[in-house]
């Protein structure tokens, strides 16, 4: 008799261990996961000609973090990409079940003197279907170049906030805004930011980008 109860006791203790830890955890709220950020846009979310810490995305999440937010952000960014390429790769994207997107495309189009209702044809789909996926959207806008013209110009950059206003979504008008024109805050080509501008950029967008992670937290209704 010595013999069984020395042989059950270890295995009757471990049982009661294992009950009990479950029934502390059943008591503690399951831990929330990171909120998705997919940062979708061209070579300005993509980070080029810059290191990897340097870029749009790492340097947003850091200041994230120290802000004491718990975000992954998702870099969706392609260097050269234009509406149409963002539209293609879009379902793949939205993959990663992101609560959050910054939209931000059409520069390239611009670039190459598309026109903007192509432009605003091809950011209409992809926010249709972005919001259909449960996602929260800060569209990021773009300016025309003054050499395209001012009719273009106009078209162009009306483009944006027409979309914003037709979609009910947050939006950031200018992605260089401060940054754009100052070579300090430039890499050598004059279009793309260097490691300062990037920050400040950073430092402008983030009250629409916490505006966006609070949007997205309310339950919907």
């Amino acid at each position: 008799m010595r013999r069984l109860t020395t042989f059950f006791l270890p295995r009757f203790l471990l049982v009661v261990t294992l009950l009990v830890l479950a029934t502390i955890g059943l008591g503690r709220p399951a831990l929330a996961a990171a909120t998705r950020i997919l940062a979708f846009g061209d070579s300005l979310t993509a980070g080029y000609g810059l290191s990897e810490a340097d870029g749009f995305v790492p340097q947003l999440t850091a200041a994230l973090h120290k802000m004491g937010r718990d975000v992954q952000v998702i870099n969706g960014g392609v260097s050269g990409d234009t509406t149409a390429g963002g539209l293609s790769r879009l379902d793949w994207a939205l993959g990663d079940q992101p609560q959050v997107m910054l939209l931000e495309l059409g520069g390239n189009d611009m670039l190459r003197g598309l026109p903007p209702t192509v432009t605003a044809g091809n950011l209409e789909q992809i926010v249709t279907k972005a919001q259909a996926a449960k996602v929260t959207i800060l569209l990021i806008g773009m300016k025309a170049a003054p050499n395209l013209g001012p009719d273009y110009r106009s078209q162009f950059d009306a483009l944006y906030p027409a979309l914003a206003k037709s979609h009910n979504l947050l939006f950031y008008p200018f992605m260089l805004d401060g940054v754009a024109g100052d070579p300090s805050l430039l890499q050598s080509d004059g279009i793309h930011p260097n490691p300062k501008g990037v920050a400040i950029i950073i430092d402008r967008i983030m009250p629409s980008v916490i505006q966006a992670l609070d949007a997205a937290a309310k339950p919907a209704g």
